[in-house]
């Protein structure tokens, strides 16, 4: 009786070992590895990388919302006005053996009413004044309305630039105040080289397309544009070439300087002005500048100084200027020319001015 009872044992041991040699034989399904969204620390805080690629990427904005109430001055006018603002910014950064690639955008969208809206053609005020409007009901009067900026989209490549960035020429470029300092601050399209030389030294190269400016930052079409005389006028012409700036870097421990330089062609035609006989202006406009930023750490982390001069001749955009800034033109409009007509030559003589700039911040608390 034990024998058998040992056998039908051992036979169903054999069974078994059998059946489960062949279930690890049979196909199974397994789950795909999940690839988790991972930190990307070689180009600073926020960045990660996309899924399935070495690239890294960052995506960042802002939201704005205004709300201001002025005094009317007529029944055209909205005694009140509102803004909202969203800013969205991508910048994307690959490494490769022929140094980082980088991409970056930023777009904003604003909608704007009443006295934020109220500078539009046929308002009988120079731009900038405070609730304007026409004397139309209706017209002209502020109403809802949104606008689209393509404020940056360049490429970098090395030691390469091109698209829509900031000026090379410029150096606070307004880091500080929204727009009530006067100072080189534009966005434009470029195509730039930049050597540097180590110890936060480097030289920049670039050609800038001045008719891209930043409206209301520094530019306006080609810069000031050209004054009137009388009946006496002048359009400006299409140029040759792009202006050339040139600058020179360095960024160290202590803060950082530059000195920057710009020159282009400014071609004029003159129009109803007959007596003045026929004019060809073919001007060479430029403008120099040199900034200095220190920063100050013994007083509190973060505070710093800068120091800006700038001079220019032909060009003012380059100090901040654009038109319908200063100056007597045409129907009784307060006007800022890079140049004027002389009514004795006949000729065209280039607007020179000159700008310095001192801004201070200073953090009251660590936050």
């Amino acid at each position: 009786m034990k024998l058998v009872k040992s056998l039908l044992l051992g036979t169903a041991a054999g069974i078994a070992a059998v059946a489960g040699a062949q279930a690890a034989d049979l196909p199974s399904r397994t789950a795909a590895p999940v690839e988790y969204v991972r930190v990307c620390t070689a180009y600073g805080a926020g960045f990660f990388y996309i899924p399935g690629t070495d690239s890294c990427l960052r995506i960042s904005g802002r939201v704005r919302a205004e709300y201001a109430v002025g005094q009317r001055y007529g029944d055209a006018q909205d005694a009140y006005g509102t803004r909202a603002r969203g800013r969205l910014n991508v910048d994307a950064r690959t490494a490769t053996a022929y140094g980082t690639l980088r991409t970056f955008f930023r777009y904003e969208l604003t909608n704007n009413t009443g006295v934020y809206a109220s500078n539009s053609a046929g308002s009988s005020f120079s731009s900038g004044q405070f609730n304007t409007g026409s004397g139309v009901p209706g017209v002209y009067r502020g109403s809802a309305g949104t606008g689209s900026l393509l404020d940056l989209a360049y490429v970098q490549f090395g030691p390469i630039t091109a698209g829509r960035a900031q000026s090379f020429f410029d150096f606070y470029a307004s880091d500080l105040n929204f727009a009530s300092i006067r100072t080189a601050d534009s966005r434009v399209n470029l195509l730039a080289y930049t050597a540097t030389f180590g110890s936060g030294f480097s030289a920049t190269v670039s050609l800038e397309d001045r008719t891209s400016g930043t409206v209301g930052r520094e530019l306006g079409g080609v810069t000031g544009g050209i004054g009137f005389l009388g009946t006496a006028g002048a359009v400006t012409q299409g140029q040759d070439y792009p202006d050339i700036v040139a600058s020179l870097r360095v960024d160290q421990g202590w803060g950082s300087a530059q000195l920057s330089g710009a020159v282009g062609q400014r071609k004029y035609a003159a129009v109803g002005a007959a007596a003045l006989g026929a004019v060809d202006g073919d001007e060479v406009a430029w403008a120099i500048q040199g900034g200095v930023k220190i920063n100050l750490p013994m007083l509190a982390a973060g505070d710093a100084l800068w120091l800006q001069a700038a001079y220019a001749d032909g060009a003012l955009g380059y100090l901040g200027w654009s038109g319908n800034s200063l100056g007597l033109g045409r129907l009784g409009r307060l006007t800022l020319a890079d140049a004027s007509i002389n009514p004795v030559t006949g000729k065209v003589d280039n607007s020179t001015g000159w700008s310095f700039v001192a801004a201070f911040r200073h953090f009251l608390t660590p936050t």
